[in-house]
């Protein structure tokens, strides 16, 4: 890449007259540095590596001292979004196509088997350039836009629009599904019929594209979490107590999560513990107003989940890391807690 492109594009500032014109490759760790690459200081301390490993310019976003006059120095405002446009212009040329997913859809296809021609992407920019900048014609991209940059990508699709049901779900409880797919039976698989729409949405884009997939065991999903606790709120082992924390981190997932455990454990005293945030954005109408509980401070969550009874608590606004912080110190158990 030529340096004035790189310039340009990064909106950065040469703050040099340097001999050197053209790079070879964008590289971000100094252990990695080639002769001719273009270093990506996000980390400061290691530009004296790069420059001893043949770096032939450094992109920096804080105050640095210009050790080599030869080579060029560019100053950009933010490292990230200088990454960014690189990446795009990298992408320019390339005969790919990119689908737009919401972080379900995303996070089933980081746990399916698929071949070359089809990448999901996570992560931070770096991963993200890692990932995508050698990237081959052809390819099917998948990403969220909530977590990844959008504007990495000139031109963006949303997934193809699935009307046809092709999974049967033969047995199911609120976190576990047997089904069969394609004429093959997945037995308990971890995975709530809850995320049963959104994993047909996924396969009927591997149809529409011809991606070879082949799905295996899928393990425990980062939403609608489900923690099966005791009365002190220690974890026990999946399927053990009838007491069960349901961590939900993204909050436009509330009203969809609300109306599946309506449906699917009308018998169950179900506490819905929420953001105060959320109060005057929620539609859907409850079975009980008496169990839509709002917090302010995540400290608040212990209080409400101890003065209550329950067997399923939907927690929206945090994860299960949560419950790191035991709820009840040691020296206040009994023997009738046990």
């Amino acid at each position: 890449m030529r340096l004035e492109n790189v310039v340009a594009l990064t909106h950065g500032e040469l703050v040099n007259s340097p001999f050197v014109h053209t790079f070879t490759n964008i590289v971000f760790d100094a252990r990695h540095v080639k002769r001719g690459d273009l270093f990506i200081a996000f980390d400061e301390q290691s530009i004296e590596d790069a420059i001893s490993n043949g770096a032939y310019g450094i992109v920096f976003d804080k105050p640095t001292q210009i050790s080599d006059s030869e080579i060029a120095w560019i100053k950009v405002k933010n490292l990230e979004d200088a990454l960014t446009r690189l990446l795009r212009f990298q992408l320019i040329d390339k005969e790919i196509t990119v689908f737009e997913a919401d972080e379900i859809v995303l996070e089933l296809a980081l746990q399916i088997i698929t071949d070359t021609t089809f990448i999901p992407i996570t992560g931070d920019i770096k991963t993200v350039f890692q990932t995508l900048s050698h990237v081959e014609d052809g390819i099917n991209i998948l990403f969220c836009p909530q977590t990844t940059n959008v504007d990495i990508f000139t031109h963006t699709q949303p997934l193809p629009n699935n009307e046809h049901k092709k999974i049967e779900i033969i047995e199911q409880t609120l976190f576990e599904t047997s089904f069969i797919y394609d004429n093959i039976f997945y037995e308990r698989q971890l995975l709530s019929p809850f995320f049963i729409p959104y994993l047909e949405q996924l396969l009927y884009l591997f149809t529409t594209r011809n991606i070879p997939f082949r799905l295996k065991k899928f393990t425990p999903m980062k939403h609608f979490e489900a923690v099966f606790v005791n009365k002190r709120f220690e974890i026990k082992e999946f399927g053990t107590s009838d007491m069960v924390l349901i961590f939900e981190k993204n909050s436009d997932l509330i009203e969809k999560e609300i109306y599946f455990l309506q449906q699917q454990a009308s018998w169950a005293k179900i506490l819905y513990i929420l953001p105060e945030t959320t109060r005057n954005t929620l539609s859907i109408t409850l079975i009980d107003q008496k169990n839509l509980l709002f917090y302010k401070q995540e400290h608040e969550i212990k209080k409400i989940l101890q003065s209550q009874t329950f067997h399923f608590a939907l927690v929206v606004g945090v994860d299960s890391s949560f419950l790191e912080t035991p709820f009840i110190p040691k020296q206040q158990m009994s023997l009738f807690d046990f």
